[in-house]
């Protein structure tokens, strides 16, 4: 797509041009001349005071141009951006005085068939090489500080390396400070050859630390002798928060002798593709991909942690404004370097205080009031008090924190048809964790709550606005609640790139708010949650201990899929907590069912699928009340029930709508005056005779709203059974395909051969003919795309020299991306019908994924090679968290304190449940748990006989870490094992030992 690889030379600083004329005086004068004019032009090189379209100024001095022409006059204005990227030297910040006047709105936009990018990144040149072999050095700013890097539009892992990769043995000892090392001397060494400065840029990496749902992250502070000290508050936060009373949904602490998943951010990590910044010697480093000269490439380092911001006051808000066709990319994040860390409760909401942060009354001692009152992640744009903004057709892009953040009384704001992609945190954060009850939204019935759970205006005031100086004179009140803003159209993909816990849309207390009509895939966790955290007080039991203040809010005609792809416990939609407040009958005390859900959550039309670990596709979990579901669709979840929940409160009705599992279905308590009926049950894997049509096609963007839906890199994510239709005495075969990116005439392949018939529903569905004597076993969408060979280094092989060539055919013109793990090892154009790439690795086993694409995105399917690098070694062993194992429908935990294997397990309740693995070794061990409710797992080599494993004691004793199966006198080369779940409560898996004897 254009807006990924359109880069442009460096220009002018924004902001430079109105710096000099403001100390020369000439502004007012030269921009008198914008106040009879409707349009104020800028470009990226402009300069001087004019801002006309033959003579652009700067971006800044067209904001001063803007505030100069509505100083004189109240009509429209428009700010045009001329093409190319505006390097912002600070962020754009607007308030009331930039503000446009009702049905007026100031509108910045891009000019006509341009596409002007806002971005807070410098491009690095001067680089020299360094060593090792492949890796490159430039000198930046001292000020540098990023959490990110882009190499040509795409963000490059920083250097890391898991604890196997790094040989470790393993086995850290933790304790209330950090680990103690003494029996890893392989680990001991690594960190013993650093500098003091260079280990304080450590960071550890800890999926799962703390719940299924969660991704922490902490640094090291120091070593001493074998004694590894963390960061604090971080680890103190991630391995010994608080416990907290009445919970109904726990916020777990990490086991302290959990050994991170990966190492990250050290010079000696660096990996092709990678880069580390040494901010003490104010040094870049990059080892790019395929070899390149990085002076070939367009390297952005972020300086910027805002791009955008528009912060008014309740008395005075920032009102009625535009921002139309512009890109915002290029911004870090860096308060997670800092010593608190990113401790991960939920949903990116985290803590940076006290261990016992946002716990209120709750905890023993009492935490910060109210409950919940946790740390957002920080958004790269952002809005307060701010009223009748309208965000359409922007694109959100290579960003470090979330993309775009709507808070603190913010009211009649649309966001409409943007694209939020590549972001490492949350697309779309609308509310504040601390403004739960800015007003007691029921003072009759609890009149004592605020003093119970206190939340103050100096609370909102310091917590949801960038500048709480700015907003002292402001009164809290009704006017603080956030209503009647609308999410809708907009394509979300690919975000939580690097804090998985993210949602796709975060929503927290609000009213009358529409999220409807948005399309939602790739995400490593849930599609789109509300009230987050506010119901794990909650319960049928106690069900008004967090009140709150949502009401009259809407999801509806989403298209979410593919989610839950890294992380687990999540749902397509995923609510907590109170969603109305409560309406009384005549007597005052009596609750009115239908009036109370009138004001409820109304959850209508979504359609769900393909979901990864789950208990529920429409997840009602802790504390979740007065919710109606209606007319959505569920179907091939990974086993995961259609709606349900934990510790719900209740107060939910669940009709018409169509499910391929099970609705109403709770755990850990009961929830009370539930009302499911009147749902249509469909297949697991449904095809096009199975489900209602108009409800796939009113999922999604709808027409007015398709221009990122359609243009987006085409992506098929489901393909049902054949499914046959007779029409004039004739059979033919269709199938439903679910994904993303189609648009009118997008092509099908079978095996090769074309469909005589695609009928496209919408962007995320279409139905398609098979061609007579082909079959589904292959099917390409939006083009004929094969997989690519790889030759060499082939599966199987051992002893290959640590810098190897990868290479392999493919079509003429497409690219091929090799992949080790995710990562990308080299990204090539096959030429010649051949292709080929360098590649550097340690010794050890390695499993290479070639994947190869035209020019529209179209995917092939993947081509893997197993080999080993160097001698194999005698004896490796395997944590479960291994990139190179396959799941499917297993979870992750840590932290069970039963001696796993580095603290953590995968297991699956599900029957049919799959672990598979492919190795170069002679023997292989599988490691897990004999417990009274495990039972039987098969084990298959090599597509061989099956064989049972009992993993039921024999001594009914619990016993942790221990090989339950293992195969030894294997041929030399390559094999491949799958495990299954047969029967039993639980089946666990603690990791592999492969053996080359």
């Amino acid at each position: 797509m254009w807006l990924r690889k359109r880069r442009h030379s460096a220009l002018l600083l924004a902001g430079t041009a109105v710096t000099a004329l403001l100390a020369t005086g000439l502004v007012s004068a030269d921009l008198a001349a914008a106040d009879s004019a409707a349009s104020v032009y800028a470009a990226p090189d402009g300069s001087g005071s004019h801002c006309s379209s033959a003579a652009p100024c700067s971006i800044t001095t067209a904001q001063q141009a803007v505030r100069h022409a509505r100083a004189g006059h109240k009509g429209a204005v428009q700010v045009i951006l001329g093409d190319g990227t505006y390097q912002l030297a600070a962020p754009l910040d607007f308030d009331a005085a930039d503000s446009g006047s009702p049905g007026q709105p100031i509108v910045w936009t891009a000019a006509p068939g341009a596409h002007p990018i806002l971005s807070g990144a410098t491009r690095i040149r001067g680089w020299t090489t360094s060593s090792p072999a492949g890796v490159w050095s430039a000198n930046v700013p001292a000020t540098s500080a990023s959490r990110q890097l882009y190499v040509d539009g795409t963000e490059a892992p920083v250097a890391q390396a898991t604890p196997s990769q790094l040989h470790f043995a393993g086995g850290w000892k933790g304790s209330a400070t950090g680990y103690d090392l003494r029996d890893d001397p392989a680990g001991l060494a690594f960190f013993a050859a650093m500098t003091p400065a260079q280990l304080q840029q450590v960071e550890f990496d800890y999926p799962g630390g703390n719940g299924q749902w969660t991704d922490s992250k902490c640094r090291v502070r120091s070593l001493s002798g074998t004694s590894l000290t963390m960061n604090e508050p971080c680890w103190k936060n991630v391995t010994a928060r608080s416990d907290y009373s009445q919970a109904s949904g726990t916020l777990p602490a990490m086991g302290s002798s959990q050994m991170p998943a990966s190492i990250q951010n050290a010079r000696s990590l660096l990996h092709p593709g990678q880069w580390f910044l040494d901010q003490s010697a104010h040094t870049l480093y990059l080892a790019p991909l395929n070899g390149a000269e990085p002076d070939s490439l367009d390297v952005e380092l972020p300086r910027l942690e805002t791009l955008l911001q528009g912060a008014g006051s309740l008395a005075r808000p920032v009102h009625d404004l535009t921002f139309s066709g512009l890109t915002f990319s290029y911004a870090t994040w860096n308060a997670p370097s800092e010593p608190a860390g990113f401790a991960d409760v939920q949903s990116n909401l985290h803590m940076t205080g006290a261990n016992n942060q946002g716990m209120c009354s709750y905890s023993n001692p009492a935490g910060t009031c109210p409950w919940g009152l946790l740390t957002e992640p920080h958004a790269n744009v952002s809005f307060t008090a701010a009223n009748h903004i309208t965000l359409t057709g922007n694109r959100f892009a290579e960003l470090g924190g979330a993309g775009l953040s709507i808070a603190y009384g913010s009211s009649h704001n649309l966001v409409q048809g943007n694209e939020f992609t590549d972001i490492a945190s949350t697309s779309i954060l609308l509310g504040c964790t601390a403004d739960p009850t800015p007003v007691n939204p029921d003072p009759v019935h609890f009149p004592d709550y605020l003093t119970k759970n206190p939340d103050t205006p100096e609370t909102i005031k310091d917590n949801c606005t960038p500048d709480p100086s700015a907003v002292a004179g402001d009164s809290i009140g009704e006017n603080e609640i956030a209503t009647d803003n609308v999410i809708s159209d907009n394509v979300i993909h690919r975000v939580g790139s690097d804090y998985p816990s993210a949602s796709g849309i975060t929503l927290l207390y609000t009213r009358h708010t529409q999220v409807t009509r948005n399309e939602l895939y790739d995400l490593p966790y849930t599609g789109i949650t509300a009230g987050v955290i506010q119901g794990h007080v909650d319960s049928a039991d106690h069900p008004s201990n967090s009140l709150n203040i949502n009401a009259d809010n809407t999801i509806s005609y989403n298209l979410i899929h593919d989610y839950l792809t890294v992380l687990g416990d999540g749902g397509g939609v995923y609510m907590e907590g109170h969603q109305a407040p409560y309406q009384y009958k005549a007597d005052g005390k009596t609750i009115d069912f239908d009036a109370t859900m009138a004001h409820g959550l109304q959850v209508i039309g979504n359609v769900t699928y393909n979901q990864g670990p789950g208990f529920a596709s429409f997840y009602d979990d802790a504390g979740s009340e007065w919710i109606h579901y209606v007319g959505n669709v569920q179907f091939h979840n990974n086993g995961a029930n259609a709606q349900g929940g934990c510790a719900a409160t209740g107060h939910f009705l669940v009709e018409g709508n169509y499910f391929s599992a099970s609705a109403g279905q709770y755990i850990c308590a009961d929830a009370v005056d539930s009302h499911v009926g009147s749902n249509t049950s469909i297949p697991a894997s449904p095809g096009p005779n199975d489900i209602q049509l108009t409800a796939l096609q009113s999922a999604g963007p709808d027409t007015s709203g398709r221009g990122f839906a359609d243009a987006t890199a085409i992506e098929t994510d489901y393909v049902s059974p054949p499914q046959a239709t007779f029409s004039n005495g004739t059979t033919t075969m269709r199938v439903l395909i679910g994904g993303a990116g189609f648009a009118p005439g997008t092509p099908v392949y079978f095996s090769g051969h074309a469909s005589p018939k695609v009928q496209v529903l919408s962007s995320g569905f279409l139905i398609a003919t098979i061609p007579p004597g082909s079959d589904t076993s292959q099917v390409s969408v939006g083009g004929l795309v094969a997989a690519p060979t790889i030759s060499a280094p082939a599966s199987g092989t051992t002893g290959v020299a640590g810098t190897f060539t990868v290479r392999g055919s493919g079509a003429t013109g497409d690219t091929v991306t090799v992949t080790e793990g995710g990562a990308p090892l080299c990204r090539v154009t096959v030429t010649g019908s051949a292709w080929s790439c360098t590649v550097t690795e340690a010794d050890g086993q390695h499993t290479l994924v070639a994947v190869q694409s035209n020019s529209r995105g179209v995917s092939s399917p993947p081509a893997t090679t197993v080999f080993v690098v160097g001698k194999a070694p005698a004896a490796v062993r395997l944590n479960d968290t291994d990139p190179d194992l396959q799941y499917s429908g297993f979870s992750h935990q840590s932290g069970r304190g039963f001696g796993d294997y580095q603290d953590d397990i995968h297991y699956a309740s599900d029957n049919g449940s799959t672990v598979t693995y492919t190795f170069v070794g002679t023997g292989i061990k599988v490691y897990g748990e004999q417990s009274t409710d495990q039972g039987h797992f098969s084990a298959v080599l090599d597509a061989g006989t099956p064989v049972g494993v009992d993993t039921v004691p024999s001594d009914g004793q619990r016993h942790s870490n221990v090989a339950v199966w293992s195969k030894t006198g294997l041929p030399p080369g390559l094999h491949t094992l799958v495990l299954t779940k047969v029967d039993g409560t639980y089946m666990t898996f603690d990791g592999l030992e492969v053996d080359n004897g």
